[in-house]
């Protein structure tokens, strides 16, 4: 009986931290469609190409903004990638720097600024790098924002309505399947247990930032926690953290693939941030960065 009672205590937890997480989402869905429908109603492509053609200076400013920590810069970034309003570089370095909830943990924890600074500028420097290098490499042709093309997809028939309704149907649709998904994740990480994270070998220079970076791609916030709190506890290098909160690109992942129709090209940029992510944690640890 008392078994039960804290099964059902743990599933009322869960959907309530679920609803949490997509609630604060909506927020940052609902400005970003709001200011593409706008953009896209003015006809103001000046303003639109002023994201897109930010140029090489794209994945320094799309590092800085990704260092606030709110998950909800890398589902707006996803969106104005799946708009072609920002270059690869520039999402692959918002993936990078975004940490979700590292910097509460960090915080609660009494970590020192220093040490906190310092791992931001990691994840800044790194972030930059690996945008600035995308962008040199991936010859990929951008086109002006079509929201239109969004909406079709979309089948949400938006015209004549202004700029709310389809704005809100956008964001809710995205809210709902985000909400479906982290329903499902959190129902594992709470009864698969964190305990069994710390028994895989996170302090091994190469394995550690390889696993690592695996938990960091769960499509969830609650990855960057555990990578985070097993750090602070001792469980895992700082490779291996570095590497974790790179490849956390959250939530902003699953935005991608719900609004970015070619499959194919989703697959290989998650593929260049999950070996970006363990190359860098492997970096950090060959270099000897310590705190």
């Amino acid at each position: 009986m008392a078994d039960k009672m804290m099964n059902l205590i743990a599933i009322k937890n869960i959907v309530i931290d679920s609803i949490t997480d997509s609630l604060e989402l909506f927020p940052f869905l609902l400005g970003a469609y709001l200011m593409l429908e706008y953009l896209e109603r003015r006809n103001d492509l000046k303003s639109m190409n002023l994201i897109h053609n930010a140029g090489r200076f794209g994945p320094i400013v799309g590092s800085l903004v990704g260092l606030i920590p709110q998950c909800g810069f890398a589902a707006v970034a996803s969106n104005f990638y799946a708009a072609r309003a920002i270059s690869v570089g520039t999402l692959m370095a918002i993936y990078l720097t975004t940490s979700d909830e590292m910097l509460p943990i960090l915080i609660s924890n009494a970590i020192p600024v220093g040490v906190i600074f310092k791992i931001l500028g990691l994840k800044f420097l790194f972030g930059v790098s690996i945008g600035l290098i995308c962008d040199a490499t991936i010859n990929k042709s951008y086109q002006t924002v079509d929201i239109e093309k969004l909406c079709e997809e979309a089948d949400c028939h938006c015209a004549g309505h202004g700029i709310w309704k389809p704005a809100l149907y956008h964001a809710l649709r995205i809210t709902l399947f985000v909400f479906a998904v982290t329903l499902a994740l959190n129902a594992l990480l709470e009864f698969l247990g964190e305990d069994l994270l710390h028994n895989i070998v996170f302090k091994r220079p190469i394995i550690g930032p390889i696993i690592a970076a695996c938990i960091g791609l769960i499509p969830n916030c609650s990855a960057s926690v555990a990578v985070t709190q097993l750090w602070v506890e001792g469980a895992m290098n700082f490779g291996s953290l570095i590497s974790g909160l790179l490849a956390g690109g959250g939530v902003g992942i699953l935005v991608l693939f719900k609004v970015n129709s070619n499959r194919l090209e989703n697959i290989k940029i998650i593929s260049i941030l999950y070996i970006s992510a363990v190359i860098c944690g492997i970096l950090t640890e060959f270099l000897s960065i310590t705190l």
